[in-house]
């Protein structure tokens, strides 16, 4: 038989979280076609993978990257660190539905969409301009809450209103018809922070309609995260909707150690409820630098600022004596300016990451001149820092949690597993070198020990240089 591509004697994870195991992969057009000892197929090139790992490629379920898809469809940060699908429209802010008129967007929303870039009145107009423009890896998109209330709500330090909340039920109906996957809330953001838990469950019953995800970043991970855990679970009972929590964290000083109370939350309403949650491997955060989180943190680095660019990778704190004033007032003159938070205790972050049902994720915001390491890095500091290094869990059960895990999650058919019949989507990387380059100096320093990226079957990124292929498909929700 005549295989397009035949990698051969690869170490191939393929995702179940099951051994690794010696042998060839075959790959035809964007599918697999053959796994195991393809001694009598041929392929139109074979790459030697001795002493390499074949995994599938890397499924990021939360960044940011709406409008990046368009404006960046190369997408290096994704691809130099082996994700080859992403997952927008997160924390309540997607890029569509949008219909509000003003130009500067309130924040969050403003820090992922450019005043300058066409804006989507319906979801149907960003994917028909994604699949005419292709980016470079896959996508799904959550539907925003927040920009829904953007849209809709008159006032967004009130509740909706019936007809508001009428209004935005029929938009995410919409939405949800068009190819989004789920809808997503970000109650901790001043634009939702009014809304109530019953908008929030009215919300999640239209994607529990379509068999569509609820997910979340809670109304708050610090003081008062355990009451958002339950407020979520509720919304997640009484809307019969699975949901997701989003970037599981226990910030501030006063929280460092609550996640063994958390995880024991999860752990009961898995029990009872479909629940599901992922996290990122770092202790910091990043989000609007008035987010409060400032007061929470031992550090803050800025990230953009946008009428003084020229501060992004400094200490707020270095600014504020700079400037002879207090943070308060330091911060308000950067604004609008994102930040990156030390907000986490690093047992948190390893009991979260270690909990056998979570999920890994980035949570990147891919703009601004100084971004959080998370963005280049996020993956390849799992598997080198925290499996090699640490130890923490095996490369097997990491590969697991990037890969078939969130592709399950989110309904991503034939997606994160190397099986017969499977997308070619595919990451070979060598497991004794393979690390975050980027740092917090710097963010935006492509991975070490990745060899090539391949997205559907074509070859898009290899040696630390992106091929220049767009195979990136935009992928709906598989509810069957």
């Amino acid at each position: 038989m005549q295989a397009d591509v035949i990698f051969r004697n690869a170490n191939i994870i393929d995702g179940t979280g099951n051994p690794a195991f010696t042998g060839d992969v075959a790959i035809v057009d964007d599918r697999i076609t053959g796994i195991g000892d393809l001694g009598t197929e041929h392929g139109g090139r074979e790459i030697d993978c001795q002493g390499l790992t074949l995994a599938p490629g890397f499924i990021d379920p939360h960044v940011h990257h709406d409008e990046a898809l368009l404006t960046d469809p190369g997408m290096d940060c994704m691809l130099s660190q082996g994700v080859t699908t992403i997952i927008a429209g997160n924390c309540g802010f997607s890029i569509a539905p949008l219909t509000a008129t003003m130009k500067d967007l309130p924040q969050p929303l403003g820090m992922i969409l450019t005043s300058s870039r066409p804006r989507f009145a319906r979801f149907a107009d960003y994917r028909n301009q994604l699949r005419q423009t292709p980016a470079a890896v896959n996508s799904a998109c959550l539907i925003g809450h927040g920009t829904l209330r953007i849209n809709e709500v008159a006032d967004l330090g009130r509740p909706a209103n019936a007809g508001e909340l009428k209004a935005m039920q029929t938009s995410l109906d919409q939405a949800l018809d068009e190819g989004g996957i789920g809808v997503s809330t970000g109650l901790f953001y001043p634009p939702a922070r009014a809304a109530t838990t019953e908008e929030a469950i009215a919300m999640a019953r239209i994607a529990k309609s379509h068999g569509k995800l609820y997910v979340t970043h809670m109304r708050d991970e610090g003081d008062h995260g355990i009451d958002a855990l339950k407020e979520t679970f509720e919304i997640g009972q009484e809307s019969c909707c699975g949901v997701h929590v989003s970037h599981h964290k226990c910030a501030g000083l006063a929280n460092h150690g609550q996640s063994e109370i958390t995880l024991s939350m999860f752990r009961d309403a898995m029990r009872q409820q479909d629940v599901s949650l992922d996290t990122t491997p770092w202790t910091a955060s990043s989000t609007m630098l008035n987010s409060g989180r400032h007061r929470q943190a031992t550090r803050v680095i800025v990230a953009d600022s946008i009428p003084y660019p020229q501060m992004a990778g400094r200490d707020l704190a270095d600014i504020a004596r700079e400037w002879n004033t207090d943070l308060d007032t330091a911060m308000e003159r950067l604004l609008p300016a994102t930040g990156i938070f030390f907000i986490m205790d690093e047992s948190d972050v390893r009991r979260i990451l270690s909990f056998e049902h979570t999920i890994i994720c980035s949570d990147g915001i891919a703009r601004g001149d100084h971004s959080h390491p998370r963005v280049w890095g996020t993956f390849p500091r799992v598997l080198g820092h925290y499996v090699r290094d640490v130890g923490l869990f095996s490369l097997e059960e990491a590969i697991k949690r990037m890969t078939s895990m969130p592709a399950q999650r989110f309904g991503l058919k034939d997606r994160g597993h190397i099986r017969k019949g499977a997308f070619a989507d595919l990451v070979l990387f060598d497991p004794a070198t393979i690390q975050s380059g980027a740092t917090y100096e710097k963010p935006k320093t492509p991975a070490y020990g990745i060899k090539s990226v391949w997205v559907n079957g074509r070859e898009s990124w290899a040696d630390g240089k992106n091929i220049g292929n767009r195979a990136g498909m935009l992928l709906d929700r598989d509810v069957n």
